[in-house]
């Protein structure tokens, strides 16, 4: 069985940063790509930035330049630096793993329970 627990979530005011993250733990062979992903209220799911296990990231136009994703292979724990916060990136943020797990060997995506970002004064 493999869990993905996030921690990092809060209230800060714009203009201020939050550092998520998240570690996967469990039955793990191997992990393929992470990722961060955000919902608003009465909004979609949208993506928010992704990192392979080789280091090439991925964000989504609204985030380049203020938010930094990184891993750490060996802990399994992915992290989202979110600097210049505005209002609009208030969300549940959940990460997202892309991974094989013991014994079925098969390669599924798992998710955290979400952490809630506030931006707001």
């Amino acid at each position: 069985q493999v869990q993905l627990v996030e921690s990092g979530g809060g209230l800060v005011q714009p203009g201020g940063s939050l550092r998520l993250s998240c570690a996967a733990s469990g039955s793990i062979f191997s992990i393929n790509a992470m990722g961060w992903y955000r919902q608003a209220p009465g909004k979609q799911y949208e993506l928010v930035a992704t990192i392979t296990s080789g280091g090439s990231t991925n964000y989504a136009d609204s985030v380049k330049g203020r938010f930094t994703i990184s891993r750490d292979n060996a802990k399994n724990t992915v992290y989202l630096q979110m600097d210049s916060l505005k209002p609009e990136d208030t969300a549940v943020y959940y990460c997202n793993a892309n991974l094989r797990s013991r014994p079925t060997m098969r390669r599924e995506d798992y998710w955290g329970q979400g952490t809630q970002v506030t931006v707001s004064s």
